[in-house]
């Protein structure tokens, strides 16, 4: 691989894993075991049997539970703390066998965009389950997936177009990341503005129902 492919490689693999990491090692596993991807050595276990069919289970449990509202949110919390570390190996493993400095620093850079990437993943799903309809969390959820795959792909066949993309999208995360957050903490107040005010209403009736029982009638 030259440098561009390298670099389009080790930040695809970091970027998906922060949006679906099974769809992923899945997409990448399929590629190297069929001879369509030479993949690096660190990353030849990916083409594993064993390791594509547990990436293909983790991938059908998450595609139904990633189109529930609600639970995908929880989802998206668990997967806080597999998604990340394993986008960082990944992104490591993506570089070659370059010495242990560059490991390290894909491993770090790989980290860091896999987090923003699961960040923006996440709080924009919470914002679209504010909306009481299933529907828009469907296609977020299925464009999400169809996102990993075209952008893996256009990673490996086009890596210098992907590079460019991948710049345009962090653009877009460093701006959006603060609104999403600022979105959220709005959302959940209002929430617990509501939970908090119905017992605070419904005191003053419960008082003025025990009056009216216990006054003497004239």
């Amino acid at each position: 691989m030259d440098i561009a492919q390298t670099i389009a490689l080790t930040m695809g693999v970091a970027w998906a894993s922060g949006i679906n990491l099974y769809a992923a090692i899945l997409m990448l596993g399929i590629m190297g075991a069929t001879g369509n991807l030479a993949l690096p050595a660190d990353l030849e276990i990916l083409s594993d049997p064993m390791v594509i069919g547990a990436a293909a289970f983790m991938y059908f449990v998450e595609f139904f539970t990633d189109k529930v509202p609600g639970v995908d949110t929880g989802w998206d919390s668990i997967s806080t703390f597999i998604r990340i570390p394993a986008g960082a190996v990944l992104a490591a493993g993506a570089i070659g066998d370059v010495g242990p400095a560059a490991q390290l620093a894909a491993a770090i850079a790989g980290g860091t965009l896999t987090a923003g990437t699961h960040a923006t993943k996440a709080g924009t799903r919470v914002m679209i389950n504010t909306s009481p309809e299933p529907v828009s969390n469907w296609f977020a959820s299925v464009g999400e997936d169809v996102a990993v795959i075209l952008g893996l792909w256009t990673a490996l066949a086009h890596p210098v177009l992907f590079i460019v993309l991948l710049a345009l999208f962090i653009l877009f995360m460093i701006w959006a990341l603060p609104k999403l957050w600022r979105a959220i903490k709005t959302a959940f107040g209002f929430l617990k503005r509501n939970l908090s005010d119905e017992p605070a209403d419904a005191a003053p009736d419960k008082l003025q129902s025990s009056t009216s029982a216990t006054k003497p009638e004239p």
